[in-house]
């Protein structure tokens, strides 16, 4: 008994990957347990019990009692102890001694205290817990089919409250071994990173693959390279200006040629207008109504937004609603001094059992009045689509929203879309998607190892806008217009269509050139002679210089690099000039092979220790107001798997403190600068006006989004 003592407790983990496959009988855990040890070539370490019970009931048909659970468990970690001497990297266990502590509670109301001690204590790098969404196959020794579930739920929870790392196996066997084999493939790979079997499960849930976690921990490590800025792209030197008259003919040549292409506008929109209230937010938690007046308070803290939002109250959309809801609270409104009405009225704005603005999407916040109704963002949006992004009476919208505020977003956009439809005599699809989870990245700390919570598990976060590349890849139009949600005016729309259809224009004419020529190389067309043409076209319209060796090239290498260069997604980017807003412009870019490209740069990508750097920072004469048009299709209307596409080495390391601890965030590549980063790019100056964003609520007050 004594060495069968010290068995049990030599148990647990080593340099082999344990996997305990475990779930109720009739579960499929020895088919598993065998594929995957013929498709890792190893051992499996068979059941115990089954052999042993079997033994029992040819002997004399009995059944297993409370007095057969000890020597199970003895046979079993012998069996799983000298099966881990000759594994070959894995070690598959059919069994383990949680199941047999699972069935002894269950079925006895006790369990064995050494046995229950061992089983807490015996470690796996990973269970398989086996789903009962296969058939039922009786024989001598199982029980009865009934109450799967109940017996299912047992298992899962003895895994929960034991804190094991778990993650369950559902379908068929072919699913569950596919499954099961990519998630093997990864655990190996977190166990060289370093990380644990409970961090390996809540990444594997998170849906974030365990080469990005793997990738995000070595940026955090080595850092991101600065962008290489060679010069501002300015007029004619990277920006196309129009003429009036070229706006008007490029609209037009859009509207000529569009009948036959899908149109959409595709509107970031998650997140929550948090930004726009946080100088409200901060007023309301050092202000303190009883010790100072609001004048005092402007004063000592220079706090021009907050004197600016107090002038102009009353001409915010959402002033009359406001207002009124104080008179209804406060009988005594009138008599009270203002410093209290101004309090009552913004902490009414803010707090969560009230209006709650701050927590809610921008998208659905009253930007607009009107003579007769108050207008948000997205009622805004749909007039636009209405205007410039539609074909034959028909139009598309598509919003990227946080799942929770999706039905806000619905809400608005049924009360509004029948009158903006029977108005503009166009019917307008809308739809929405989500922020993938699996793009939120891993958060470090100061010495960039893993960040963690409360509960001591892993935080991660969004992964920027850049994330959205997903998003716009998942759609089937021909060409897409790209606008933020607050970048929208109440006055001066025609300028807005006028613009939107022009970079259309540009794009398409651009689009259709782009395809002449790939559909001519794509059936052996091109010729010596139409080289020197095609470079030019490359060159002036597309900004792309082939490389000072090309002309070497035999006339096959020539068409094959031509071919690189054009078959990709194409983007026309309005370009407003810079007239100090905060963000990315655009710039002339060298990459690490010197070659130079067109790129949107932020602020953040560019090395400001290096005076050089800042320098040509500093002349940049544009600013980036996200108002792109895009064509995501090939000459076949196939579309691009636009992820191709994406320069990965230009994220962002983000750093914020929490708490008073530091957490570093890794941001993945714009949307429109990394991720669009190898797009075919044209750059085109457009009218102050289009760019509008109401980035905080004063914002509202400018003449753009004021009645007239």
């Amino acid at each position: 008994m004594e060495e069968n003592l010290k068995q049990l407790q030599k148990t647990g983990a080593t340099e082999i990957i344990r996997i305990a496959i475990f779930g109720p009988e009739s579960t499929g855990k020895t088919t598993l347990a065998k594929q995957l040890a013929d498709h890792y070539k190893t051992v499996w370490v068979p059941e115990y019990a089954r052999d042993y019970l079997q033994k029992k009931w040819d002997k004399n048909q009995s059944i297993c009692d409370i007095d057969d659970m000890l020597p199970i468990a003895y046979g079993q970690t012998k069996l799983e102890n000298d099966s881990a001497l000759i594994a070959n990297k894995y070690l598959f266990c059919d069994t383990n001694l949680m199941v047999t502590k699972v069935f002894s509670e269950m079925y006895y109301d006790f369990c064995d205290t050494l046995l229950d001690k061992a089983a807490r204590a015996h470690q796996y790098d990973l269970f398989f817990l086996t789903d009962i969404d296969v058939p039922w196959e009786k024989d001598d020794i199982r029980d009865s089919p009934e109450g799967r579930e109940s017996i299912f739920s047992v298992f899962k929870q003895s895994l929960i409250d034991h804190k094991k790392p778990f993650i369950t196996l559902s379908g068929d066997k072919e699913t569950r071994l596919n499954t099961a084999i990519s998630i093997l493939n990864d655990l190996a790979l977190a166990k060289e990173t370093g990380i644990s079997s409970l961090d390996f499960v809540q990444i594997y849930n998170h849906g974030i693959p365990m080469q990005n976690i793997q990738k995000q921990l070595s940026i955090f490590k080595d850092g991101i390279a600065k962008t290489i800025l060679d010069r501002p792209a300015t007029i004619n030197d990277g920006i196309l200006k129009l003429s009036s008259e070229d706006f008007e003919k490029n609209a037009l040549f859009f509207d000529t040629n569009k009948s036959n292409l899908i149109l959409e506008k595709f509107v970031p929109a998650s997140g929550a207008a948090t930004r726009m209230f946080k100088f409200l937010n901060e007023f309301l938690t050092e202000f303190d109504i009883n010790n100072e007046s609001v004048n005092a308070y402007i004063n000592r803290k220079k706090d021009t937004e907050l004197s600016l939002f107090i002038i102009g109250m009353d001409k915010f959309p959402f002033f009359k609603e406001l207002d009124s809801k104080l008179r209804s609270e406060h009988k005594d409104f009138e008599s009270l001094d203002n410093s209290y009405k101004n309090y009552y009225f913004i902490k009414l704005l803010l707090q969560s059992d009230y209006f709650d603005f701050a927590n809610k999407p921008k998208g659905v916040l009253p930007f607009h009045k009107y003579a007769d109704h108050i207008a948000t963002p997205i009622e805004e949006h749909l007039n636009e689509c209405a205007l410039y992004a539609t074909v034959n009476g028909n139009s598309n919208l598509h919003f990227t929203v946080s799942k929770i505020h999706q039905k806000q977003f619905e809400a608005i956009v049924n009360s509004t879309k029948d009158k903006i439809e029977k108005q503009s005599n166009t019917k307008i699809s809308v739809d929405y998607s989500y922020q993938n989870q699996a793009t939120d990245t891993i958060t470090v700390d100061s010495k960039n190892n893993p960040f963690r919570d409360k509960n001591n598990e892993l935080v991660f976060r969004p992964g920027g806008h850049g994330a959205l590349i997903e998003n716009l890849n998942n759609q089937d139009a021909d060409i897409i217009f790209i606008k933020n949600i607050d970048n929208i005016i109440q006055n001066n729309v025609e300028t807005v269509t006028l613009c939107k259809k022009a970079l259309a224009g540009i794009l398409i004419r651009l689009q259709q050139q782009v395809f002449t020529y790939l559909k001519a190389i794509d059936t052996n067309q091109i010729h010596e002679n139409d080289i020197a043409e095609i470079i030019t076209f490359l060159k002036e319209e597309l900004h792309i210089e082939m490389s000072k060796g090309f002309h070497k090239f035999t006339l096959e290498n020539k068409i094959l690099k031509i071919k690189t260069k054009l078959d990709r997604p194409i983007r026309v980017c309005g370009m407003v000039k810079n007239e100090g807003e905060p963000g990315g412009g655009p710039f002339w870019i060298r990459d690490t092979k010197g070659k130079l490209s067109l790129q949107i740069v932020e602020t953040s990508q560019v090395d400001l220790s290096n005076p050089k750097q800042e320098k040509i920072l500093a002349k940049s004469t544009h600013f980036n107001p996200v108002d792109l048009v895009c064509g995501i299709k090939n000459y076949n209307k196939t579309k691009f798997d636009l992820t191709r596409f994406i320069d990965h080495e230009a994220g962002f390391i983000v750093t914020r403190n929490t708490s008073g601890k530091v957490m570093k965030s890794y941001e993945l590549p714009g949307l429109w600068n990394g991720a669009m980063a190898k797009w075919l790019t044209v750059f085109v100056e457009v009218p102050l006006i289009t760019f509008n964003p109401v980035k905080t609520v004063n914002d509202l007050l400018k003449p753009a989004h004021q009645p007239h």
